[in-house]
């Protein structure tokens, strides 16, 4: 079973179909029996970084994401999920977040000829070899809705990258941790196939 965590962020409906189109038994959840029983669990995400984390604090989930993660139950973030997984925003100034990974979330800088926020098809590369990706070509194409973005300190967890007019963290790999910026359940075959890898690690 898949334990989708429900802390009235948008998105999950969406993640819910996508999961179930591959198959998997899913629960669109807060309860902590319903999560702690999962095989695998998804935090996905649109909306504020500290509105989230307001409401993930308010349904009591901060703990209870704390401890799947430290059972090494795969889990992972999709979009606001996971900026949370990370330490701060620059959305809220001195709201911190879970602190699982250590990075920053960013704003995307304005140019004059990028729109903000980011939304659209980009492609990614690949640093170092990651598990949500095999069978998945370099510069396979995912669809991004975002305007803040992840720069990760530990560079070895960063498995995809992309370009919006600076270098962007789209995708990390920490043990049993994983979480991707663009929404894999919005991005055709290539999104399917990320989630069906997370389905199988």
């Amino acid at each position: 079973m898949i334990a989708i965590l429900d802390y009235d962020a948008g998105n999950i409906k969406s993640v819910e179909r996508a999961f179930q189109h591959l198959g998997a038994d899913t629960i669109v959840t807060r309860n902590p029996e319903d999560i702690y029983r999962a095989e695998r669990v998804v935090l996905p995400g649109v909306g504020s970084f500290g509105d989230a984390m307001g409401k993930l604090n308010q349904y009591g989930l901060i703990p209870v994401i704390h401890q799947v993660i430290e059972k090494e139950v795969p889990f992972i973030g999709i979009c606001l999920g996971l900026q949370l997984l990370f330490e701060s925003s620059d959305e809220t100034p001195g709201v911190p977040g879970l602190g699982i990974c250590k990075g920053q979330i960013k704003r995307i800088p304005d140019a004059p000829d990028l729109k903000v926020p980011h939304v659209g098809w980009n492609s990614l590369t690949y640093p170092s070899e990651g598990k949500l990706y095999k069978g998945i070509p370099e510069n396979s194409y995912v669809y991004f809705v975002h305007s803040y973005y992840l720069e990760a300190t530990d560079r070895a967890i960063v498995k995809a990258r992309t370009q919006y007019g600076v270098d962007i963290d789209a995708s990390i790999e920490q043990g049993n941790v994983f979480a991707c910026q663009f929404h894999p359940e919005k991005s055709s075959d290539v999104g399917m196939q990320i989630l069906d890898n997370f389905l199988h690690v």
